[in-house]
């Protein structure tokens, strides 16, 4: 495959680097990763006070749009005065003729819209599952009109979408040298995430008080209120938030564990935990919804519980030590590897660009 050159343009509801993007932050390095080891120029268009490793990043500022997970399924397109969305695609269009491929992270419906009006072609890797009505007609008119230029990260994720059978399935990948396997773990369980309601911590704190085991939770606080409440109805269960750690630090901690706990009120499109974790071999014990219960091989890697049952997930606890911490980082590296994102990706951006030729 030639060597090109991208333009990668961020998610717009925060600076990489410090959580706000929640699992995209991860996918846009480790895509840029991917991309790069194979001889490709890149560089990153992405919010300002961004910091990511390796890659130049063009910094734009501006105010920063509202994260899709607190919209209703009816709500219109909106955007703040001086927007980030804006000024990003503002700088992607002036530039954008530069370049081979315009690759897209924002699940927005602006770079969505301004498809057809640049002459170098617009990748999109949608990172939610169906969530708004103004959204899913956009994605559609797109995928109608730019064949294969949409990609998602999970089947299931395709599944919410009634022209799911048009996208691409290009799942995600990590650099596993940054994480450590480790085969020696404490009596601990992890819980990680956005501290939101749809993420479900409160039947993983549960779990943890039913079992006595001590929960080690991480992730950005997006909902102070929502936190109170799972204190105030479980105030003693065995639980300890450390905040948003690097990847140095979490994968450290993740290994340490003797299971991870996931507990998704909604279909999450990947799950880049599930992965992580299992690259420590630690396994994870996941409900059956979303694109975790697609990595996750129930009694190999971990376990699928029926979606919100507490007693599934403590049957499930009881049986963590039964799964080979070997195994789980051994699926990683064959089905996760940034080798194997970056044949998914590059086989993508070969499809896409020999139909512009």
């Amino acid at each position: 495959m030639p060597a090109y050159k991208l333009l990668l343009v961020s998610t717009s509801v925060g600076p990489l680097g410090t959580g706000l993007g929640g699992g995209v932050e991860l996918t846009i390095l480790n895509l840029a990763k991917a991309l790069h080891q194979r001889g490709h120029e890149l560089e990153i268009v992405a919010p300002a006070g961004s910091q990511i490793d390796l890659f130049k990043i063009h910094q734009i500022a501006g105010a920063f749009q509202v994260p899709c997970q607190e919209q209703q399924r009816t709500d219109p397109i909106t955007m703040p005065g001086n927007s980030v969305l804006a000024n990003m695609w503002n700088y992607a269009y002036q530039v954008h003729q530069n370049y081979d491929l315009v690759i897209n992270f924002c699940y927005d419906w602006l770079p969505l819209y301004l498809t057809p009006f640049f002459h170098s072609p617009i990748a999109h890797l949608i990172s939610m599952s169906s969530l708004t009505d103004a959204m899913d007609g956009m994605i559609a008119a797109v995928v109608n009109q730019f064949p294969h230029t949409v990609a998602i990260h999970s089947q299931t994720q395709a599944d919410t979408f009634s022209f799911g059978k048009s996208l691409r399935c290009i799942l995600n990948g990590l650099d596993l040298s940054l994480y450590e396997f480790s085969d020696r773990p404490n009596n601990t369980l992890a819980w990680v995430g956005r501290i939101a309601p749809e993420k479900g911590l409160e039947d993983a704190v549960q779990a943890a008080k039913i079992t006595g085991i001590p929960l080690k939770i991480f992730g950005l606080m997006q909902h102070q209120d929502y936190w109170q409440q799972i204190c105030q109805k479980y105030p003693d269960a065995p639980i300890e938030y450390l905040g948003f750690l690097p990847t140095a630090q979490l994968q450290q901690a993740l290994g340490k564990c003797r299971g991870v706990l996931m507990t998704p009120r909604w279909i999450e499109a990947f799950g880049n935990i599930v992965v992580e974790a299992l690259a420590c071999g630690t396994p994870v014990i996941t409900y059956h919804r979303g694109g975790p219960a697609e990595i996750v091989r129930d009694g190999e890697t971990g376990f699928l519980v029926e979606p919100d049952n507490v007693d599934g997930l403590v049957q499930a606890i009881a049986h963590l030590d039964e799964i080979n911490r070997f195994a789980c980082r051994r699926q990683v590296e064959l089905e996760y590897s940034l080798t194997a994102f970056g044949d998914r990706v590059e086989n993508w951006i070969l499809t896409l660009l020999s139909l512009k030729a």
